[in-house]
């Protein structure tokens, strides 16, 4: 199957009706970062940023400046990011936004230590969306530094995905912030809706904070067990619990066809040991697996029977499951759903796959580091 690119109409990546909203899939800091900084210009009323890592680099600071701009035209900014994710950020660096008229939060503090709250240190806000004027949303893996601008723009060009969205379903990102940013100041303009319980539309937003039918996780084991054709995975921290694992191996005996990309080398290595500790499982199991060579895989993406498609910030591991603030947008379309599947199928034409009996020859050493990381798959 052949992808489309771009929208010959337009230059940019195709939008697909889907329900109510449009959907459109960003590759990249490449695709993202203009989509986002074009939203934020074109804001008239809101923007809110929500982000697990901002660099104090040339990439933070010209999202900065942009939001900087608009605080200065009235429009209300509103931002929160978080403490460990955004290590190294200070309150300097946010006070041209701040004197511009913009509110930002700092997720659970980390420093100084008197704000210091011992039981929040290992919970973090990992998500990663923009709201515009409750009409436009991203939100996706992709955060703000370099690692992600394009590698001629002096980035590293990390593989990465969002989705954008235009319609109902931005306006259910826009409660979702509110809901953080309720939790960390106590704030709420008057005018925002209740986050829903359940889904209503083939769009709609995954959380894994204490909802059961807005679970991301468990929407994974679900589509998985379930699926009769495919399962496609993109995750650079894939160390699923066992409850995913087993919906997993169910889908191959199934008669579904699995594949699993992975990061040829993470950026994080006791995590991309952990990684390959469950390469010789999955292999037995039937599951294909892939190693995407560099620049770092960090995208967070599933495609299942060509019908469903979800991308977020969601990583298969405890972290995303147990301590973390995630969101990941799905949706429920054929045609946006073989979108996705294509550029994913582009991936895997650029990975290696790996071999049982080729990976069962690795050396002591690389077996000892991957059973050492994988006991401590809890604690990464």
């Amino acid at each position: 199957m052949t992808h489309t690119p771009i929208d010959p109409l337009t230059g940019e990546p195709p939008w697909f009706q889907v329900g109510d909203d449009y959907v459109q899939l960003l590759r990249d800091g490449a695709e993202a970062f203009p989509a986002m900084l074009g939203a934020i210009a074109r804001a008239e009323r809101e923007v809110l940023l929500e982000m697990y890592w901002i660099g104090a680099d040339a990439c933070g600071r010209r999202f900065r400046d942009a939001l900087i701009q608009q605080a200065k035209r009235g429009v209300t900014v509103r931002v929160v990011y978080d403490s460990l994710g955004s290590l190294g950020m200070t309150t300097r660096w946010w006070q041209p936004l701040l004197d511009a008229g913009g509110e930002v939060i700092e997720y659970h503090a980390l420093f100084p230590l008197q704000r210091l709250h011992v039981d929040h240190i290992d919970l973090r806000d990992h998500r990663k969306l923009l709201v515009v004027d409750g009409a436009f949303g991203v939100i996706g893996g992709i955060n703000i530094g370099l690692q992600w601008a394009p590698i001629e723009d002096g980035g590293e060009g990390w593989r990465d995905d969002a989705v954008a969205v235009r319609g109902p379903c931005a306006d259910e990102l826009r409660s979702l912030f509110y809901e953080t940013w309720h939790r960390m100041r106590g704030a709420t303009p008057r005018d925002v809706a209740p986050f829903p319980r359940r889904p209503a539309r083939p769009v709609w937003v995954l959380t894994n904070y204490r909802r059961r039918r807005r679970s991301i996780r468990r929407e994974y084991i679900v589509r998985i067990a379930n699926a009769t054709r495919s399962v496609d995975i993109a995750n650079p921290y894939f160390v699923p619990d066992s409850g995913v694992r087993r919906a997993l191996f169910q889908a191959v005996e199934l008669g579904a066809r699995a594949r699993v990309v992975v990061p040829a080398r993470g950026d994080v290595p006791i995590v991309q040991f952990a990684v390959e500790a469950l390469f010789d499982q999955l292999l037995r199991h039937g599951v294909e697996v892939y190693a995407l060579p560099p620049p770092v895989l960090h995208a967070k993406t599933a495609i299942v029977d060509e019908e469903f498609a979800t991308i977020g910030s969601y990583n298969l591991d405890q972290r995303s499951w147990r301590k973390n603030l995630e969101a990941n947008l799905a949706v429920k379309d054929a045609r946006f759903a073989r979108h996705v599947r294509a550029w994913f199928d582009h991936d895997v034409a650029r990975a290696v796959r790996i071999d049982l009996s080729s990976w069962r020859r690795r050396g002591a050493v690389r077996r000892g580091a991957e059973w050492a990381s994988f006991a401590l798959r809890r604690f990464l």
